[in-house]
Protein backbone atom coordinates (compact mmCIF):
# COMPACT_ATOMS: atom_id res chain seq x y z
CA UNK A 1 0.00 0.00 0.00
CA UNK A 2 1.24 3.47 -0.85
CA UNK A 3 1.11 5.78 2.16
CA UNK A 4 2.17 8.86 0.21
CA UNK A 5 -1.47 9.60 -0.64
CA UNK A 6 -2.31 9.67 3.05
CA UNK A 7 0.57 12.04 3.73
CA UNK A 8 -0.42 14.24 0.77
CA UNK A 9 -4.03 14.46 1.96
CA UNK A 10 -2.97 15.43 5.48
CA UNK A 11 -0.43 17.93 4.17
CA UNK A 12 -3.04 19.55 1.92
CA UNK A 13 -5.46 19.78 4.83
CA UNK A 14 -2.80 21.34 7.03
CA UNK A 15 -2.00 23.86 4.30
CA UNK A 16 -5.65 24.91 4.00
CA UNK A 17 -6.05 25.20 7.77
CA UNK A 18 -2.86 27.23 8.10
CA UNK A 19 -4.26 29.62 5.49
CA UNK A 20 -7.47 29.87 7.54
CA UNK A 21 -5.46 30.69 10.69
CA UNK A 22 -3.43 33.33 8.85
CA UNK A 23 -6.54 34.99 7.38
CA UNK A 24 -8.40 34.98 10.71
CA UNK A 25 -5.36 36.49 12.44
CA UNK A 26 -5.06 39.16 9.73
CA UNK A 27 -8.75 40.03 10.01
CA UNK A 28 -8.55 40.26 13.82
CA UNK A 29 -5.39 42.37 13.66
CA UNK A 30 -7.08 44.86 11.34
CA UNK A 31 -10.50 44.92 12.99
CA UNK A 32 -9.89 48.32 14.57
CA UNK A 33 -7.94 49.96 11.76
CA UNK A 34 -9.43 52.97 10.07
CA UNK A 35 -7.36 53.49 6.94
CA UNK A 36 -4.17 52.22 5.38
CA UNK A 37 -1.36 54.44 4.13
CA UNK A 38 -3.06 54.77 0.74
CA UNK A 39 -6.30 55.99 2.33
CA UNK A 40 -8.39 52.85 1.78
CA UNK A 41 -10.20 50.84 4.42
CA UNK A 42 -9.11 47.28 5.17
CA UNK A 43 -11.28 44.69 3.40
CA UNK A 44 -11.89 41.55 5.52
CA UNK A 45 -10.77 38.35 3.80
CA UNK A 46 -12.17 34.82 3.69
CA UNK A 47 -10.69 31.47 2.68
CA UNK A 48 -12.37 29.46 -0.06
CA UNK A 49 -11.32 25.80 -0.17
CA UNK A 50 -11.94 23.61 -3.19
CA UNK A 51 -12.15 19.89 -2.59
CA UNK A 52 -11.50 17.07 -5.01
CA UNK A 53 -14.29 16.48 -7.50
CA UNK A 54 -17.01 14.32 -5.89
CA UNK A 55 -17.71 12.51 -9.16
CA UNK A 56 -14.18 11.20 -9.20
CA UNK A 57 -14.47 9.30 -5.90
CA UNK A 58 -14.97 5.83 -7.44
CA UNK A 59 -12.31 6.52 -10.05
CA UNK A 60 -9.81 7.56 -7.37
CA UNK A 61 -10.60 4.47 -5.29
CA UNK A 62 -10.08 2.12 -8.23
CA UNK A 63 -6.88 3.91 -9.29
CA UNK A 64 -5.64 3.80 -5.72
CA UNK A 65 -6.25 0.06 -5.54
CA UNK A 66 -4.28 -0.38 -8.78
CA UNK A 67 -1.55 2.02 -7.69
CA UNK A 68 -2.05 4.31 -10.70
CA UNK A 69 -3.67 7.31 -9.03
CA UNK A 70 -2.29 10.80 -9.51
CA UNK A 71 -4.28 12.01 -6.53
CA UNK A 72 -1.83 14.74 -5.56
CA UNK A 73 -3.07 16.88 -8.46
CA UNK A 74 -6.64 16.89 -7.12
CA UNK A 75 -5.95 18.00 -3.55
CA UNK A 76 -7.90 20.89 -2.00
CA UNK A 77 -6.70 24.34 -2.93
CA UNK A 78 -7.38 27.37 -0.77
CA UNK A 79 -7.88 30.78 -2.26
CA UNK A 80 -8.23 33.99 -0.33
CA UNK A 81 -10.91 36.44 -1.40
CA UNK A 82 -12.40 39.66 -0.08
CA UNK A 83 -15.43 38.75 2.04
CA UNK A 84 -17.59 41.65 0.90
CA UNK A 85 -18.67 42.53 4.46
CA UNK A 86 -19.88 46.10 4.70
CA UNK A 87 -17.89 48.42 6.96
CA UNK A 88 -19.10 49.33 10.46
CA UNK A 89 -20.04 52.94 10.96
CA UNK A 90 -19.17 54.18 14.48
CA UNK A 91 -20.16 57.63 15.72
CA UNK A 92 -16.92 59.36 16.81
CA UNK A 93 -17.19 63.05 15.92
CA UNK A 94 -13.75 63.93 17.34
CA UNK A 95 -11.87 61.27 15.35
CA UNK A 96 -9.53 62.63 12.63
CA UNK A 97 -11.04 60.27 10.01
CA UNK A 98 -14.69 61.05 10.85
CA UNK A 99 -16.90 62.05 7.94
CA UNK A 100 -19.11 65.17 7.91
CA UNK A 101 -21.78 63.44 10.03
CA UNK A 102 -19.17 62.32 12.62
CA UNK A 103 -19.06 58.63 11.66
CA UNK A 104 -15.83 56.63 11.29
CA UNK A 105 -15.76 53.63 8.97
CA UNK A 106 -14.18 50.48 10.45
CA UNK A 107 -13.74 47.14 8.63
CA UNK A 108 -16.73 44.79 8.84
CA UNK A 109 -14.86 42.21 10.90
CA UNK A 110 -16.88 40.16 13.40
CA UNK A 111 -14.36 39.28 16.16
CA UNK A 112 -16.50 36.41 17.50
CA UNK A 113 -16.77 34.83 14.05
CA UNK A 114 -13.04 35.22 13.48
CA UNK A 115 -12.20 33.64 16.84
CA UNK A 116 -14.46 30.67 16.07
CA UNK A 117 -12.82 30.37 12.65
CA UNK A 118 -9.41 30.50 14.30
CA UNK A 119 -10.24 27.80 16.85
CA UNK A 120 -11.87 25.57 14.23
CA UNK A 121 -8.85 25.87 11.95
CA UNK A 122 -6.49 25.03 14.80
CA UNK A 123 -8.50 21.92 15.73
CA UNK A 124 -8.69 20.82 12.09
CA UNK A 125 -4.94 21.30 11.75
CA UNK A 126 -4.41 19.14 14.84
CA UNK A 127 -6.69 16.46 13.37
CA UNK A 128 -4.64 16.43 10.16
CA UNK A 129 -1.44 16.09 12.19
CA UNK A 130 -2.97 13.15 14.08
CA UNK A 131 -3.97 11.49 10.80
CA UNK A 132 -0.46 11.96 9.42
CA UNK A 133 1.07 10.50 12.58
CA UNK A 134 -1.30 7.51 12.41
CA UNK A 135 -0.31 6.89 8.78
CA UNK A 136 3.35 7.14 9.69
CA UNK A 137 2.87 4.64 12.52
CA UNK A 138 1.06 2.24 10.17
CA UNK A 139 3.83 2.55 7.58
CA UNK A 140 6.50 1.85 10.19
CA UNK A 141 4.56 -1.17 11.49
CA UNK A 142 4.20 -2.47 7.94
CA UNK A 143 7.97 -2.18 7.50
CA UNK A 144 8.53 -4.02 10.79
CA UNK A 145 6.20 -6.85 9.74
CA UNK A 146 7.54 -7.10 6.20
CA UNK A 147 11.20 -6.72 6.85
Amino acid sequence: MDYTHTFAISAAGMSVERTRVDVAALNLANAQTVQSADGKNFQPLQVIARSADQGMFNQLISQGMQGTSEFARDLPVASVEVSGASPRQVYEPGHPFANAQGFVSYPGVDPAKEMVSLMTAMRSYEANVAAMNAARTMALKALDIGG
